[in-house]
């Protein structure tokens, strides 16, 4: 039920940024801490494997100390006759459904009210690559490739683990992705200490992953001009292609839902990498097309707010 009514909460009020500007938010206060880690374990003349263990203490430390302070909020809520109100506002901050629609629409906007300079910056916001250079089809793509990744790892995973594990849960997957995020990179400086990290982070949304582009694939079914049957395939058959065991998912699935060709070159601090495709439609795609996949979007979020409410439901009666 938590679960269910935290979904329901961030889709209608999100995180307002009035109370990001006064007392932050669980991610930055996660990411607190993960710098402390790497300002403390983070030698750069400790040897290779030497580093790969100070990663693995450091994941460690933020996850068991995520974990205990989750536990003892949780465990205090439970004695209070409204903590469940509480408990539900919590968890509520874990996911990024509105945010992330939010972020994504603002891109569309731009594109049709400030022109392709306004669709740089508002795509900017979102994604890692450089924007500088990118035409509408450019932006477009890199809007709807967040859109379907960022609906894996921001929403449907912390759902999937406070359905199952409650506060705790979504605590702790917050704390992995937000470590992955932060010091997960192939670099000269996190590759070694972020190994541990980026391997917990695969592993946890593993499933997330999966379920997101079933997801993405029955939400077509029930959408014109979208093809279920073609985001499922798209999802087997380009997956693996991608250099992440996870994103090629929701990505994949999404271009052959809507026959979309995603992915692709793309740059990154002036390096450009030649990254796969994921589906065969076209390319070509504009504002328009961002607002169709954020259709999509919202017809998989209904989805996965019913299966929470058969599960929420499932509990009582059990």
């Amino acid at each position: 039920m938590i679960a269910l009514l935290a979904a329901v909460v961030e889709r209608l009020v999100g995180y307002p940024h009035w109370l990001v500007d006064r007392i932050g938010h669980p991610v930055i206060w996660i990411g607190r801490l993960i710098e402390a880690q790497d300002k403390r374990l983070n030698d750069p003349e400790a040897s290779f494997d030497g580093r790969k263990m100070r990663g693995v203490v450091a994941i460690a430390v933020v996850v068991l100390a995520v974990l205990i302070v989750a536990l003892g909020i949780q465990s205090l809520l439970r004695f209070l006759p409204f903590g469940w109100v509480v408990e539900v506002l919590l968890a509520s901050s874990l996911i990024a459904q509105k945010g992330l629609r939010d972020a994504v629409s603002d891109v569309a906007r731009a594109l049709g009210e400030e022109g392709i300079e306004g669709a740089r910056r508002a795509v900017s916001h979102i994604v890692g690559r450089d924007t500088s250079e990118l035409d509408e089809a450019g932006v477009s793509r890199a809007a709807i490739e967040t859109l379907a990744e960022n609906t894996s790892d921001g929403v449907i995973a912390p759902l999937f683990y406070l359905a199952l594990f409650g506060l705790p849960g979504a605590a702790v997957y917050k704390a992995i992705n937000t470590a992955d995020s932060m010091i997960g990179h192939r670099d000269e400086r996190y590759e070694a200490f972020g190994w541990g990290a980026a391997r917990l982070d695969d592993l946890v949304n593993w499933i997330p992953a999966r379920l997101t582009a079933v997801l993405f694939a029955l939400a077509a079914r029930g959408m014109p001009g979208a093809d279920g049957d073609a985001a499922w395939a798209a999802a087997r058959r380009d997956a693996t292609k991608h250099a992440s065991p996870n994103a090629g998912w929701p990505e994949a699935a999404m271009a052959g839902a809507l026959g979309f060709g995603l992915g692709g070159p793309r740059s990154y601090a002036g390096e450009t990498l030649d990254l796969p495709t994921m589906g065969e439609g076209r390319r070509d795609l504009t504002a328009e097309d961002i607002a169709t996949a954020i259709g999509l979007f919202d017809r998989a979020m209904m989805i996965a707010l019913g299966a929470l409410a058969v599960w929420a439901l499932a509990g009582v009666v059990l």
